[in-house]
């Protein structure tokens, strides 16, 4: 196949990239910057300057591509007040997709969450399927982020094999700076390993190599609407990661009530918080997936959080 891929510089993409050549698809990667551009060009894909507001480029992309992977979010507009914006420009660039794969049966994937799917119990991947009543999950990001998620998998009505893929919160590995990377962080400035109250909250998550892996299993074999996980730990608790972390950086490993966990953890403290387990046995026997890549605890185990440049 040749392949379009939004995000594929980034921590996700830059995984499915080798893993689409290695199974021998071409790749062509979206890039924003000159730096972004030489990451796809040693990587071995194909380049395509433009950003998700350059909509014709998109479309003619997607029309000219056997099938469309969509990774990319503004994630920096997002994190500086901006979700709902950065949530419209996606919604804007899965229209866009969709109106150019209409009626031709070939594949668009997207990249979406599991985190806070059903609070305190284990979630599947039929949870938030079903189109909410007006104004059930409010009119912000999150919202509207469901919303494209939904509008996706209603994209096989018109034609398109289109699949949501829902990646734990934690997609870990070797150069990882995401949640738990933080929490390192925080462990270090705060000089304590914390966690919130009796630290039970369940925390899903998957290494990146088969959160890749997955991203090629559904490309070539998920079936039209699909929603699928890429979740391999399905909730990892956190006063058990508190407790990896205390051990690599000799802290004391520390409950923080409730009332002083935003203090603590700071724009964290409601992700910490949250008990979020999530189950992918849907789509392991739909598409095979079997993730071989260590847990999260024996990743973080494995020392690469501890040390480098982010240490």
């Amino acid at each position: 196949m040749r392949v379009f891929l939004t995000g594929a510089s980034g921590w996700i993409g830059s995984a499915v990239v080798p893993e689409l050549l290695s199974a021998g698809h071409d790749v062509l990667g979206l890039a924003r910057s000159d730096a972004a551009a030489d990451v796809l060009t040693r990587a071995g894909a194909d380049v395509l300057r433009g950003t998700l507001d350059d909509l014709d480029t998109l479309r003619d992309a997607a029309d000219k591509s056997d099938g469309v992977i969509h990774l990319a979010f503004k994630h920096d507009i997002a994190f500086s007040g901006g979700f709902e914006d950065a949530a419209d420009a996606d919604r804007r660039a899965v229209d866009t997709f969709g109106e150019a794969l209409a009626g031709s049966g070939r594949p668009l994937l997207i990249a979406s969450g599991t985190l806070g799917l059903a609070p305190g119990r284990v979630g599947t991947e039929q949870d938030g399927r079903a189109p909410a009543a007006e104004g059930a999950h409010g009119s912000g990001g999150p919202a509207r982020r469901l919303a494209t998620a939904q509008a996706t998998t209603a994209l096989a009505d018109r034609g398109v094999r289109s699949s949501v893929v829902r990646l734990a919160p934690t997609v870990h590995g070797d150069g990882d700076h995401g949640f738990l990377a933080t929490l390192v962080a925080i462990a270090r400035e705060r000089g304590v390993s914390g966690y919130v109250g009796d630290g039970a909250q369940r925390w899903p998550a998957v290494h990146r190599a088969d959160a890749a892996h997955l991203f090629h299993l559904a490309l070539e074999n998920a079936p039209a609407g699909s929603v699928l996980h890429a979740v391999a730990d399905e909730g990892v608790p956190i006063r058990a990661v508190a407790e990896v972390i205390g051990r690599h950086l000799d802290l004391p490993v520390v409950s923080v009530p409730p009332d002083d966990a935003a203090a603590h953890f700071t724009w964290l403290a409601p992700f910490v918080a949250l008990d979020s387990p999530v189950s992918s046995a849907y789509t392991g026997d739909l598409l095979g997936w079997r993730p071989t890549h260590p847990g999260l605890l024996d990743d973080l185990d494995e020392g690469h959080y501890f040390t480098g440049p982010a240490a």
